[in-house]
C-alpha cells in the first residue's frame, strides 16, 4: 500500500517558483515509487491579485480567515497521511500554533525552506502588515520538524543549531522542460532578467550598468524583463514580458545573456541562485553577483561570470556582447553542471530516498 504525503503550502500548483521547483517538479516521480501526494493551498488564483496588491484590507482579511479555516480542516484530514510536509510554514501569520498541532499528531513532520526565512522581508504589497508576520518563529517550527530540508549551506548551518536531522537538497531544473534553441550571431544581443516583483528590487541595482550599455552599443543590445510587474526604469531597448507559464520557456530562449544581481547581506545570502540555473539549463551565460551560493554554482569564466562593482558587471556584459563564441562556450558548459549537479535527473533518487526514510 502506498504511503501518502500531505503537503502544506501557500500557492496553487504552479503559482510559486519556490513549491515548483522545490517538490512539486518531483510529486510524480513520488507516485511512480510507492507514494500518493496531495497538495493543500490557501492562496488560489482569484485571491492573486488582492493578495500581492497595496491595501486591499479587507480583501486580504477574507484570505486569511479561509486560510485559517482551510489549516483547521487539513488538521482534522492529517490522520489519512503518513507524512506531512511544510513548505516555509504552516500560514503566513506569526504563529506556530498549526505547526505544534501537526506535532502531536505524532505523524512526521518535514519543513522545507530556501531562503533566510528567519529574516523580515515581505514584498511592498504588504508592507503595512509586516506586524502580522514573526519571522522570529521559524527556529521553533525547525525544532517542530522531524526532518529539515533546506536549499544550501548557509540555511544548513542555521537549521542544525535547532535541528540535528538537516539534509542539504539544492533547488533544482528539469533539463527536459529547459530545453535551449540553437542560437545564432544576431543582432541586438538581448540581456534578461527573470524573477518575480518582490526580486525587482534587486534588478534595479543593474540599472546604471545597463543604461552604460545602451549607450555603447545603442541599438546592438537590448534588454528583456520577465516578470509578474514591469520594470519601470527609464531604459532604452527595454521589453518588459509578463511571465507566463504556458510561455516561460520560449520567452527566456529569445534572451542572450541572463543577469542575476543581488546585493550581499543575510537575505540574499540564503538565496538558491534560481535565477542563474534557469539560465544556464537553457545554454544561456550568466553573470551573477558573487553573494552565497553563487559562488559554487559558477566557476568564474569557464561556466559564466561572477561580477561585484558597476565596472566589473560592465566589463563582462561587454565581453560576451562582443563575442557570440564566449557565449556558446559559457552556455554549453553552464547546461553541463546543471545537468551534472542541479538537475531534476541527477537528484529524484536522492529525493525518493529521503522519503522512503521518513516513512519508515
Amino acid at each position: 500500500m502506498n504511503k501518502r504525503i500531505l503537503f502544506l503550502v501557500a500557492h496553487r500548483p504552479g503559482r510559486s517558483p519556490g513549491q515548483r521547483f522545490r517538490f512539486e517538479q518531483y510529486t510524480g516521480y513520488l507516485n511512480k515509487n510507492g507514494f500518493d501526494t496531495h497538495i493543500s493551498y490557501l492562496i488560489d488564483e482569484s485571491d492573486d491579485n488582492a493578495f500581492y496588491a497595496p491595501g486591499k484590507f479587507f480583501a486580504k482579511f477574507r484570505i486569511l480567515l479561509k486560510s485559517i479555516r482551510k489549516r483547521i480542516k487539513d488538521l482534522k484530514l492529517v490522520k489519512n497521511f503518513d507524512i506531512i510536509f511544510l513548505y516555509r510554514e504552516a500560514i503566513m501569520l506569526g504563529t506556530s500554533f498549526f505547526e505544534m498541532r501537526l506535532k502531536k499528531t505524532g505523524i512526521p513532520v518535514v519543513l522545507d525552506f530556501d531562503d533566510s526565512i528567519w529574516l523580515k522581508e515581505v514584498s511592498e504589497g504588504n508592507r503595512n502588515l509586516a506586524f502580522l508576520k514573526r519571522p522570529s518563529k521559524t527556529p521553533a517550527i525547525i525544532k517542530l520538524a522531524d526532518t529539515v530540508f533546506v536549499g544550501n549551506k548557509y540555511l544548513a548551518d542555521y537549521a542544525t543549531k535547532y535541528n540535528h536531522n538537516v539534509k542539504i537538497f539544492p533547488t533544482t531544473i528539469d533539463t527536459g522542460y529547459y530545453a535551449p534553441v540553437n542560437k545564432t550571431g544576431h543582432n541586438p544581443v538581448c540581456i534578461g532578467w527573470t524573477g518575480s516583483s518582490t526580486t525587482l528590487k534587486h534588478l534595479a541595482m543593474a540599472v546604471p550598468v545597463l543604461k552604460r550599455l545602451r549607450e555603447k552599443y545603442g541599438e546592438r543590445v537590448c534588454f528583456r524583463v520577465i516578470s509578474d510587474e514591469p520594470l519601470e526604469a527609464g531604459i532604452e531597448g527595454l521589453e518588459n514580458i509578463r511571465w507566463k507559464k504556458v510561455n516561460e520557456i520560449e520567452d527566456l530562449n529569445h534572451v542572450d545573456i541572463g543577469i542575476m544581481p543581488l546585493p550581499d547581506n543575510q537575505w540574499t545570502r540564503g538565496k538558491c541562485g534560481f535565477k542563474g540555473l534557469q539560465y544556464m539549463a537553457l545554454e544561456i551565460p550568466a553573470v551573477m553577483s558573487p553573494v552565497g551560493v553563487n559562488k559554487e554554482i559558477i566557476q568564474h569564466g569557464v561556466n559564466g561570470f561572477l561580477a561585484s562593482d558597476d565596472d566589473d558587471w560592465f566589463e563582462k556584459l561587454c565581453m560576451l556582447v562582443d563575442s557570440f563564441e564566449l557565449r556558446g562556450q559559457l552556455g554549453k558548459e553552464g547546461r553541463k553542471t546543471v545537468i551534472e549537479k542541479y538537475s531534476f535527473d541527477s537528484h529524484k533518487d536522492i529525493y525518493l530516498s529521503y522519503f522512503k526514510e521518513i516513512a519508515k
